[in-house]
């Protein structure tokens, strides 16, 4: 039976415990040199609605160095545009291809691609989750704090679908979260009430400097994502106080370190003095978007 990666949730305690520990040995041997071609033959199909910039590379240069090939696939360029209907594409396509990652504007079209393709089918973005984005962020925190369990995480800004996804992870990982929006931009009620009924630890709060009170971790991501650009100008006045920066990271745990997903629009989310001291993690997360999701195409597509 074939396996999706839709959302965070698809995957459980165990099977992420396993998924990150190859992710970190298979970074081991990117770093020495050490060739592993377990996806040789294996072909992904990478469909973007979306542009991208991280999650286009690092699947691409994933599957390459695992010895399989990435097809990029631009949804403007397909039959889709015309009016081909996705379930005809998803079943087309699983006869040819041995997966598909798919970066949509809607969740709805890749649950829509994953019922119809008869091969995994991988959420490389949605407007509801990123789950590949928290792959990263987890085996990030694994690195530089050894365990997640009772990790204490301040979200800063836009209840997003990063947001969703990493309030969905407590249920895995055991971090507690706490998130800081200003009213009318909180993370989605269901996936809040999802978590929390599956023993995920959330809070929610408007003010940043009660998020980020004794926080080891501060995540932040941009307050315009991509489909909300007619509202810059609004949210830019609404998240001006949502900035983190070095003042506001003076509330954190004296060890606090930073993650943003990027791009990052510094000045906005983030001040550059945070983006670029000693205490931001953003280039090893975005290093380990790779290792991360090439552990997830060998779980998938392997066997």
């Amino acid at each position: 039976m074939k396996k999706d990666f839709i959302s965070i949730l698809d995957i459980n305690e165990l099977e992420l415990e396993q998924l990150l520990s190859e992710a970190h040995q298979l970074k081991r041997q990117k770093r020495a040199g050490t060739p592993h071609l377990l996806l040789a033959g294996k072909t992904l199909a990478m469909i973007f609605e979306k542009s991208s910039t991280r999650t286009h590379i690092s699947f691409e240069v994933g599957m390459n160095q695992l010895g399989g090939h990435a097809l990029f696939l631009n949804a403007r360029d397909m039959q889709i545009r015309r009016g081909e209907e996705i379930r005809d594409t998803a079943r087309a396509a699983s006869r040819y291809v041995s997966g598909m990652m798919i970066r949509a504007y809607k969740h709805s079209t890749i649950e829509e691609y994953a019922k119809y393709a008869t091969i995994p089918v991988i959420n490389g973005l949605s407007d509801l989750e990123h789950p590949c984005q928290l792959l990263a962020d987890i085996m990030t925190m694994q690195e530089h704090f050894g365990s997640t369990r009772d990790l204490n995480v301040a979200w800063v800004g836009d209840g997003n679908n990063v947001c969703n996804s990493l309030i969905l992870s407590t249920v895995l990982t055991g971090l507690n979260v706490t998130v800081a929006t200003p009213k009318g931009y909180e993370p989605a009620e269901d996936i809040v009430a999802k978590a929390r009924s599956l023993g995920g630890n959330v809070t929610l709060v408007r003010e940043p400097e009660a998020a980020v009170k004794d926080a080891e971790v501060i995540v932040t991501d941009t307050w315009v994502s991509m489909g909300d650009e007619d509202e810059k100008e609004d949210r830019i006045t609404i998240f001006r106080d949502y900035t983190v920066d070095s003042e506001l990271m003076k509330l954190a745990s004296p060890d606090a370190r930073v993650l943003h997903c990027l791009p990052a629009h510094r000045g906005e989310e983030i001040s550059d003095e945070v983006m670029e001291g000693g205490q931001s993690l953003v280039w090893d997360e975005a290093e380990n978007r790779l290792h991360a999701q090439k552990a997830l195409l060998v779980r998938l597509l392997k066997n």
